[in-house]
């Protein structure tokens, strides 16, 4: 999230939770420049939730690597080099049955490759896929194993904010915002039903004063992207939180 040329404060973001151990999700795509800068993103994503991602190139180097130091979770492409993807991924379940598989399946191979996977304990990713499509499957299938946290969410009238992942829906629809939209934005939730003034808003968001203008301000910006009705201007008190 980038943040507008208006200011550049310090702002306070929730603390991600970290489950009790490092998990290792092996990740099993072909080798491509485009696999190469996905792990890249996605390690990076997923190190501050204690989640460490450990590449394989070909399905040999998967088994090798699931065998010597297992795996919470694995995710295979396939059209993985190596073994038939369909007989590897039954050889990652006898190998680690307990262990989930988020499979990346082309799409005129679903049908064939949703026969193998194991009800609720497996996921399927159809290609093309975004970045935060797959993260959010990860996470959602170590969480189903036990293996990380519940996510701490707030919600309030269609807005939901999910604060260890630091993201936001609107009615089921990510949106994007900067870090002290997303700041004010938490704010405003953690205490919906009341109204909220400049300054609290501003010790809230920001880690030294600020002006109500910048508040305003800010608070314009949010209302683009939340939808304006959510967010009611109480004259000369600040500002509440509308479902």
């Amino acid at each position: 999230m980038t943040d507008h040329a208006t200011t550049a404060p310090t702002v306070r973001i929730p603390a991600q939770r970290s489950p009790p151990r490092t998990l290792t999700v092996l990740f099993a795509l072909p080798p491509s420049a485009t696999s190469v800068s996905l792990a890249r993103g996605l390690r990076q994503d997923l190190a501050v939730e204690g989640i460490e991602l450990i590449p394989a190139g070909d399905g040999i180097e998967l088994l090798d690597a699931l065998r010597t130091r297992g795996a919470d979770l694995i995710v295979l492409d396939m059209e993985l080099p190596g073994p038939d993807p369909s007989v590897l991924l039954g050889a990652v379940v006898a190998e680690s049955p307990a262990s989930p598989v988020v499979a990346v399946v082309p799409r005129e191979r679903r049908v064939g490759v949703l026969g193998l996977l194991r009800g609720d304990r497996d996921d399927f990713l159809l290609r093309p896929f975004m970045a935060d499509e797959l993260a959010a499957r990860i996470r959602l299938r170590l969480r189903a194993a036990g293996g990380l946290p519940a996510p701490t969410v707030l919600g309030h009238g269609g807005l939901s904010v999910d604060a260890d992942a630091g993201q936001v829906f609107v009615d089921g629809r990510r949106v994007a915002l900067s870090p002290t939209e997303y700041a004010l934005l938490t704010a405003l939730v953690e205490r919906a039903g009341r109204v909220v003034g400049h300054e609290e808003l501003a010790r809230l968001a920001w880690s030294e004063p600020v002006s109500a203008n910048l508040v305003q301000v800010y608070i314009s910006y949010l209302r683009r992207k939340i939808g304006p009705e959510r967010i009611r201007t109480v004259r000369g008190a600040g500002y509440q939180l509308d479902g």
